[in-house]
């Protein structure tokens, strides 16, 4: 059986990236491995439609009309909502960048970020993607995770972004023990060598893990154990507003 128009569609759609976010004609039909012929009347459709759009200089990006269909994304949406008044508050505290993130197959996709000028460099952007075992949110997402797809992470090759990026097995294993019995993550350097991440997760009504919340910060200059009360406030709040259980306490108090 032949490739269905969805396929070619969703084809068209995947070529752009990031890093190419504007494309012309040919370059799109090589890139989604379409003819030529075939590539021009999706475009056109997808154009008229506005998915795409097209730039004076002939290239085309993704528009508007794709983003607003994007945005009614029921996971996304809800959390986004309920989280923006606790994303602000943790912002207004640190002024550095405030990221939330979910779980999506062997990756974390960041939903929702708020960066100040002076806040410290950092490659994610909302709508993007990184691996689980070098971000923040990423080590609490798939702490959390079931063991089954932790165990599919960890068998993969595990990407090295910095000389300090965790790439073996065994030590990201570690860590994630260290975030389930810590409560939150930190991911010193290993995107870029200048961040510093604290992250905590966001529970869900059934008190699974749903989210992560994360401040990234200057490494140089940052003590990660001073913005883990404010992550953790700000995780604890959205989880309330979005219906999670009341954490057990040991004697201490401590969330358990």
């Amino acid at each position: 059986m032949g490739e269905t128009v969805t396929g070619r569609v969703l084809r068209l759609l995947a070529a752009f990236t990031a890093e190419r976010p504007e494309l012309g004609l040919t370059e799109l039909s090589r890139r989604a491995d379409l003819p030529l012929t075939t590539t021009h009347r999706l475009v056109g459709e997808l154009t008229d439609w506005g998915a795409l759009e097209r730039g004076e200089d002939g290239r085309y990006r993704v528009g508007l009309r794709l983003w607003e269909v994007g945005a009614l994304a029921p996971r996304g949406l809800g959390l986004r909502e309920s989280a923006m008044p606790f994303l602000e508050d943790l912002y207004e505290v640190t002024r550095q960048n405030v990221q939330l993130a979910v779980l999506d197959g062997t990756e974390v996709v960041y939903v929702e970020r708020i960066s100040g000028r002076g806040a410290v460099n950092v490659i994610t952007r909302v709508g993007g993607r990184l691996p689980l075992h070098a971000t923040g949110v990423g080590l609490v997402l798939l702490a959390h995770a079931d063991p089954e797809l932790q165990e599919q992470v960890l068998a993969s090759p595990l990407k090295r972004y910095t000389a300090k990026t965790r790439c073996d097995p065994e030590e990201v294993r570690r860590a994630l023990a260290d975030v389930r019995r810590s409560g939150v993550a930190v991911s010193d350097g290993q995107i870029e060598l200048i961040a510093l991440s604290v992250a905590a997760p966001v529970h869900g009504r059934r008190g699974d893990v749903v989210a992560a919340l994360s401040v990234v910060v200057p490494a140089a200059t940052s003590d990660p154990r001073a913005y883990v009360p404010v992550v953790r406030a700000a995780a604890r709040g959205i989880s309330r507003v979005l219906g999670a259980p009341e954490p057990r306490t040991s004697r201490r108090g401590e969330r358990q």
